[in-house]
């Protein structure tokens, strides 16, 4: 399969830039970088209201989705992707807004901590704990937290997957599903497709090496279950789960790996891998027709686990 020809126009856009890689520069220029506003103002909602949550280390910021004035509408809570270094509220607003209306679902978006300032296992802790705060104001968000599902793209599935084991094994909320959006899943850079894929499809094999560092810095561990979901000794009594790769992505061959295991630990699971598309292509609605394909079949996915 060669590259979707629109995800190529894509490329030869950003190439046309002449930015320097992402490896090359500092996590602040990186941010400021990435705050471009949106091709596609997104799905109109009934409601969208900016809070802010109790989390380990203070309140951490969140954004509720309502795309109807109903009650008992499924709860999905969303991670935003950007190595656990970049992406905020406003990155993720589109995606939001379009899965909010096409699963017709109350979605939390959850503006984690990021690294090198706040390190694994930051990011994790925060989404655990807005996860365990939608759960118990379901109701008052027009929820049903016998609804909920967890997701999130790229590093927000990373985190979607260690909410969903930390549930498991804390006693959380009873998730229903889990939407992993070519999540990362193991610290390893060895994989067919990081060798085939490590440059020229927008997240490189280096891009990658630069996230992981400033997430775990020097003394972190990449081998931990809730860093490399991949290599939790059981993936048995997990949620459902929906899995979304790319196949010109470095992380491809990560996600299907975890999707597989969690089908052998008797899960059941979903997988589609988009031919010829590239990371962050789940994002780029009003730029990629997969874009909106995807967001449909996931929204389905997640409604038939929820009914």
């Amino acid at each position: 399969m060669t590259i979707n020809p629109q995800a190529q126009v894509v490329l030869d856009q950003l190439a046309t830039l002449g930015a320097p890689p992402i490896h090359m520069q500092e996590p602040q220029a990186v941010r400021e970088a990435n705050r471009l506003p949106p091709v596609i103002p997104g799905a109109a909602m009934a409601s969208v209201e900016d809070r802010a949550v109790p989390g380990p280390a203070g309140d951490v910021p969140v954004r509720v989705y309502r795309p109807v004035e109903a009650d008992g509408l499924p709860l999905l809570v969303w991670y935003h992707g950007g190595g656990w270094v970049i992406g905020d509220l406003d990155s993720a607003d589109v995606t939001c807004r379009e899965l909010a209306a096409r699963a017709g679902c109350v979605l939390v978006s959850v503006d984690y901590r990021l690294a090198p300032e706040h390190r694994f296992p930051a990011a994790h802790d925060d989404c655990y704990a807005a996860t365990i705060w939608a759960a118990e104001h379901a109701a008052g968000l027009g929820a049903d937290a016998g609804k909920l599902a967890v997701g999130g793209d790229s590093a927000g599935g990373n985190l979607a997957a260690v909410v969903s084991l930390r549930a498991r094994d804390e006693g959380g909320p009873p998730i229903r599903f889990q939407l992993l959006v070519y999540p990362v899943t193991d610290h390893d850079f060895g994989t067919a497709s990081y060798r085939d894929n490590a440059d020229g499809y927008l997240l490189t094999r280096d891009g990658m090496v630069w996230f992981w560092d400033h997430y775990l810095g020097p003394d972190g561990d990449g081998a931990h279950p809730h860093a490399s979901p991949l290599r939790a000794e059981s993936l048995a009594g997990l949620p459902p789960a929906h899995v979304v790769t790319a196949e010109y992505d470095p992380l491809r061959d990560e996600g299907e790996a975890y999707a597989e295991r969690l089908r052998a630990a008797g899960v059941p699971v979903t997988l589609t891998r988009y031919p010829g598309q590239i990371h962050a292509f789940f994002g780029m609605h009003g730029i990629l027709d997969d874009a909106g394909r995807a967001a449909d079949e996931a929204a389905e996915r997640m409604k038939a686990a929820l009914a």
